[in-house]
């Protein structure tokens, strides 16, 4: 049985676990009434994992700050629910590998064209073939890319800029990617030779599960001087990329989880879930896995780098435009842990912050965000579903003070992916939506299934919570019009 979680209502949008027993910070959740319900639904249907009371252990772990926060997206995950955000304190606090995933860097890279759907429209069905047919896609695909050993070691220190200087877009693009596409101090060594080989052949790949690549129309603009910003406008055609790290990513967590563990007991770190096992961020163990980490990270810039530039061919080949006149609006990650400056009961302090299936959202006159963005705030990328929307938003300063910089990262499930695949089937979802004008290209009509619209909590809701809440406002609605999934 589930232990209790008592929750305490502090808004409209707001919600609390109040500080007790072990915890050393309250929990905090965003969600409606709707969403919450979903929660404490939850207890009587999942028998080992329930969100409500990861977000109550991540408040136990030693260092942590402020409260152990999950946004509207919220549903249960490995140690760390998804959706949750948890930072430490550099000099007390820890690093855990729940609290950033088995797929490091996990993603979005948004890229915006001159076309609009107008132009598209008459092309759709060749377009949607080239990029089935020019995307790598699937469980277990590889790209043309091969990589030597030496490679992988430049592409874990370099990210995207490997993939920029071996000609795979421009240098513009590194502009417009979180850390500039490269985050520093990864250190190739503390990335074992088994996630390495099996990265050689995964670089320019969009994996399976809930990765995509999907062609967008700009639906609705509900902030002109975001969307001017960030260089959008009403009917024009967008190419959303959502992968990560691969298989890379995946081993670099299999690889330390043994390692947290026996550091916990070393260090006598006291885990309310065996999922939570951590090492002391400044120990030898801490800082190997975090190298790694930031390995991982690089990698999956490296990824959507390629990947985007495949995207920008097809699009030239098919439509004849200009491979000049697709550009990055952003590419953002949402499975990391990143040294970041924050401000605590007034003081800026260095912390640790894991985002578990959370997007980093900076506000306004943040020098980490793109210069033409700072007066705005950063973009924000949610993706919902296949046959529904997906939203660009903004950060906002409410976020700096409220989440050290945190929102949600899409609609969040409300069915896993087993009970998905027994309500659905894959072949009739593409079927219905291609009747309202979607066209689907799935490497696996499985993963189709479990990617079912119904299996997500409804986009609008789940942005609107945060709107609602003022730690992201919403810049505009997109609807797929081709979406490409592994």
């Amino acid at each position: 049985m589930s232990e209790e979680v008592t929750l305490k209502r502090l808004s409209d949008t707001l919600w609390e676990i109040p500080r007790e027993g072990d915890m050393l910070v309250p929990g905090r959740i965003y969600g409606d009434d709707e969403i919450i319900g979903h929660l404490r639904g939850n207890k009587n249907t999942l028998k080992e994992w329930d969100a409500l009371l990861q977000v109550k252990n991540v408040a136990c772990l030693p260092g942590i700050m402020t409260a152990s926060y999950a946004m509207a997206d919220i549903h249960p995950g490995y140690g760390f629910c998804i959706g949750g955000v948890g930072a430490f304190s550099v000099d007390e606090g820890i690093v855990s590998v729940a609290g950033v995933g088995f797929d490091c860097n996990c993603g979005v890279r948004v890229m915006k064209t001159d076309l609009s759907i107008g132009d598209v429209t008459p092309k759709k069905e060749d377009l949607a073939n080239a990029l089935y047919r020019d995307i790598p896609a699937g469980l277990g695909s590889t790209g043309s890319i091969r990589l030597s050993k030496r490679d992988i070691d430049k592409v874990l220190i370099k990210g995207a800029v490997f993939a920029v200087n071996q000609g795979f877009g421009e240098e513009e693009d590194l502009e417009y990617c979180e850390e500039q596409g490269a985050i520093k101090g990864a250190k190739p060594e503390n990335v074992s030779d088994k996630a390495k080989q099996r990265q050689f052949r995964q670089v320019g790949t969009l994996g399976s599960g809930n990765h995509y690549l999907e062609v967008q129309v700009v639906e609705e603009i509900f902030d002109t001087e975001a969307a001017n910003a960030y260089g959008i406008c009403k009917d024009q055609v967008l190419i959303s990329i959502h992968c990560g790290s691969r298989a890379l990513g995946h081993q670099i967590g299999t690889d330390y989880l043994p390692i947290l563990e026996k550091a916990s007991r070393k260090y006598k770190i006291p885990i309310r879930e065996r999922e939570l096992v951590c090492a002391p961020i400044k120990s030898e163990e801490g800082q190997r896995y975090l190298s790694a980490v930031n390995g991982g990270i690089n990698c999956a810039f490296a990824n959507r780098q390629v990947l985007g530039h495949l995207a920008r061919k097809c699009f030239a080949r098919v439509l004849s435009a200009s491979e000049d006149s697709i550009r990055v609006l952003y590419d953002v990650g949402h499975n990391t842990a990143k040294i970041e400056t924050h401000t605590v009961n007034g003081r800026k302090t260095e912390l640790l912050v894991h985002r578990k299936g959370v997007t980093r959202a900076f506000g306004p006159g943040c020098t980490d965000v793109p210069e033409r963005y700072q007066k705005v705030g950063q973009p924000v990328f949610v993706g919902g579903t296949m046959g529904t929307s997906s939203y660009i938003l903004k950060g906002t300063a409410r976020a700096m003070e409220e989440t050290f910089g945190s929102t949600i990262h899409g609609a969040g499930r409300a069915l896993s992916r087993h009970e998905a695949k027994k309500r659905w089937n894959g072949k009739e979802i593409i079927h219905s939506l291609a009747q309202k004008g979607i066209i689907v290209k799935g490497h696996s009509i499985s993963s189709v299934a479990e990617e079912a619209p119904g299996a997500y909590k409804d986009v609008n809701r789940v942005v609107g919570v945060m709107h609602k809440a003022g730690v992201n406002l919403k810049v505009a609605r997109v609807r797929p019009v081709i979406c490409v999934k592994g």
